[in-house]
């Protein structure tokens, strides 16, 4: 077969590309005649860019060529190759899909059409004719999944080669490659593309960065070859010692990756690279696991860093173990344990079923679970209203890191992983935020506390009288529901610290058998200007808040005023009646969990308003030497709530345990807030249970119905 002689290219690596080394490739694993085809294939593409050139100056033809080297070098089948030699005819060329289908066939034209539509996506923005571009690509791969394979080697090449733009120009191209191909590389398993991607895109979005950290790498590499040298050495040893054959390579990590990890978890270079890695690869899945064991002699494995991908797999189709070693130069060592054909899928992906058709299958696998993907993807195509609603879908499974749901409306919202039906409902309005008290996630009410998963459909259940929960913040983890939450609780504790300090006021007053609404408007204003506030609300907010003192302020309201009655051991006062519903100005204490019937005492606190404390609390001792921030409370009445209270229970070691007691609790019109399990010995277990109840009597009858079976040693309250 003539080839010609066509100049040749270089791209910014330096490698020199020609059609005659394309087909030279080829050979080594083709038949004579498909070379003969892919050949025929550069022909037409020739022809068809025949005057246009790159930005970079070169002729068009060479693109094509480099993009399809890149397939040959995974041993592609002829036929991408040639979809990649011609990916651009119909994008770029008055070529139209019939010819190609006249000239080539069904399926080489179709892998060129779903390619072609692919050309001028910007997937940072949300319009409407970018998804749908996008959507089409997604379609075309469902039905072959080679489009995406071409599509990737294509833009692998266009970043080899992006010097030759404008500056504007690669940021777009390098964010939407960060954005979308790197993902789907590795959404597919095929980890050297990825990494190559990721590696480029960062280069030519942040050059600077790049280039700086490519430089403390560098010289990082230097301070610690000797350190690397010795590592694998003596894993090599320990490997023969033990009769394994084994390849033991120290593995460089990816600048992007170090980027990374020191951008999101908030680390500096130096404890990124403090982690060796290495790479051992085997024969056999036997081997695997006495490699493990002998690296684990070798060195103490860190606990809770060990992963098995060889019993369950990654998604996609990934295998390896992993474990991390503490070695004796105080420094942590990465490993990864793999057998050959386990290496060659880590890096191929599901294009290892065409780079090594040997019928193992570990190739076959990480095809069989892409093509599952795809078939989801198409599920979610039938049921998305639009493209946009499509792409924010697909989206769910390209960046693990966000988490997307569904309202019942079929919208969609992208939070941060973690995120709660709070979150939820603040990304949806402020006032759904504000008002929200129960959620539904997949039909079933769940607290509102639950994280959130990818698509799940989330309904928000909201009440008008409803108000945020102080102890939402402790769960929330978007900004927008975290200042909302303190903004309307900020609000609301100024309104509740006012109605509060008005309380223990006129409460301090009664001593003097007056109110503070008789008192005159000129002695109001000397005090407030005598303590430097705006007004009357101020002082009193302050006072509800415990940063001024009830009984004091009232003496400076009198004084001048009316002859102050000389109250000492003529306390009349009633003591101040407490529901447990007053807001955040009246807190009660976590360290007893006081109920209506105990017996109770408040504490004036600084910037928290009162705190009531049962009388029996072992804090209430410290606060004795402060008697004039103590106020007399007592229960109302009527106070009608679920109060929480701690519960401590000796039972016998047995199954079943737990289930009954949280039965009990159940019939007993209580609920169990939350349990902690320790195991005394091989016969008897101890159970902290928070449990909510109306009063002491509720309490009491809970208690004596746990006492009742066998299998409850002991029983106490917790105070």
């Amino acid at each position: 077969m003539s080839r010609p002689q066509a100049q040749p290219e270089a791209d910014n690596g330096g490698h020199v590309f020609l059609i005659s080394d394309l087909c030279a490739m080829l050979e080594t694993y083709l038949e004579p005649d498909q070379v003969a085809e892919v050949y025929r294939a550069y022909l037409f593409g020739a022809e068809a860019h025949e005057g246009q050139r790159r930005a970079t100056g070169e002729p068009y033809i060479y693109h094509p060529i480099a993009a399809a080297r890149i397939l040959a070098e995974m041993h592609m089948d002829y036929k991408s190759l040639m979809a990649a030699i011609l990916h651009d005819v119909i994008e770029d060329t008055p070529t139209a899909r019939e010819q190609l289908v006249e000239t080539f066939g069904e399926d080489v034209a179709a892998l060129v059409d779903g390619v072609s539509k692919l050309s001028h996506i910007h997937f940072e923005s949300r319009a409407e004719e970018q998804a749908e571009n996008f959507r089409k690509m997604i379609l075309a791969m469902t039905q072959d999944i080679r489009v995406i394979l071409v599509k990737l080697a294509d833009r692998t090449h266009n970043m080899r080669t992006l010097k030759g733009l404008r500056p504007d120009k690669r940021r777009r191209i390098a964010r939407e490659t960060l954005d979308i191909y790197a993902p789907i590389a590795q959404r597919l398993g095929m980890n050297s593309i990825r990494l190559e991607l990721e590696d480029l895109g960062f280069q030519a979005l942040y050059p600077m960065r790049y280039r700086i950290l490519k430089q403390a790498v560098r010289k990082a590499r230097g301070n610690r070859k000797e350190i690397v040298s010795k590592i694998e050495e003596a894993m090599a040893e320990r490997l023969r010692q033990e009769g394994l054959e084994a390849e033991v390579i120290g593995r460089e990590k990816h600048l992007f990756s170090i980027y990374q990890k020191m951008r999101d978890k908030g680390l500096s270079f130096n404890e990124v690279m403090d982690v060796f890695a290495v790479r051992i690869i085997v024969d056999s899945v036997d081997q695997c696991y006495r490699v493990l064991g002998a690296v684990h002699n070798l060195y103490k494995p860190v606990p809770g860093k060990f992963k098995d991908y060889i019993a369950i797999p990654k998604s996609n189709g990934y295998q390896s173990l992993h474990t991390i070693l503490f070695s004796p130069y105080n420094v942590y060592v990465e490993v990864q344990i793999r057998t050959r054909d386990m290496h060659r899928v880590a890096e191929a992906g599901i294009a290892a079923h065409w780079l090594y058709k040997s019928g193992d299958e570990h190739g076959n696998s990480a095809q069989v679970r892409a093509r599952e993907w795809l078939k989801g993807l198409l599920e979610i195509q039938q049921h998305a209203g639009n493209s946009i609603e499509f792409l924010e879908n697909v989206k769910v499974d390209l960046f693990p890191e966000e988490v997307y749901v569904f309202t019942p409306g079929g919208d969609i919202f992208e939070l941060p992983r973690g995120s709660t039906a709070v979150d939820l409902a603040y990304a949806i309005h402020t006032d759904i935020g504000n008002q929200c008290v129960a959620a539904k996630i997949d039909r079933q009410l769940m607290p509102l506390r639950t994280p959130l998963y990818n698509g799940q459909t989330v309904e928000i259940i909201t009440s008008p009288g409803a108000q945020p929960n102080p102890a939402w913040l402790d769960f929330v983890v978007t900004g927008k529901a975290r200042s909302n939450i303190r903004h309307f609780l900020k609000n609301l504790r100024q309104e509740e610290s006012i109605a509060l300090g008005r309380r223990l006021l006129n409460k301090a007053l009664v001593a003097w058998e007056i109110k503070l609404d008789a008192i005159p408007r000129k002695d109001i204003n000397r005090v407030v200007k005598g303590y430097k506030y705006r007004d009357l609300d101020e002082l009193l907010a302050e006072i509800g808040l415990g940063n001024q003192v009830a009984i004091v302020v009232a003496r400076a309201l009198l004084e001048g005023s009316r002859k102050i009655r000389d109250e000492e051991g003529e306390d009349s006062t009633s003591p101040l009646a407490i529901r447990g519903t007053e807001g955040a100005v009246v807190q009660l204490a976590r360290c007893c969990h006081p109920i209506p019937d105990d017996p109770i005492v408040g504490f004036i606190s600084a910037g928290r308003g009162i705190v009531i404390h049962h009388r029996d609390c072992k804090n209430v001792a410290d606060f004795r030497s402060r008697p004039e921030k103590w106020v007399d409370v007592e229960w109302e009445p009527d106070a009608d709530k679920d109060y929480p209270v701690d519960v401590r229970l000796l039972t016998a070691n047995k199954r079943g345990v737990l289930a009954t007691i949280a039965a009990a609790v159940s019939e007993m019109d209580a609920n169990i807030e939350n349990v902690n399990m320790e195991e005394r010995d091989g016969m008897f277990t101890s159970l902290n249970l928070t449990i909510t109840v109306k009063n002491r009597k509720h309490l009491a009858r809970i208690i004596r119905r746990l006492r009742s079976y066998d299998m409850v040693e002991r029983i106490q309250r917790i105070k």
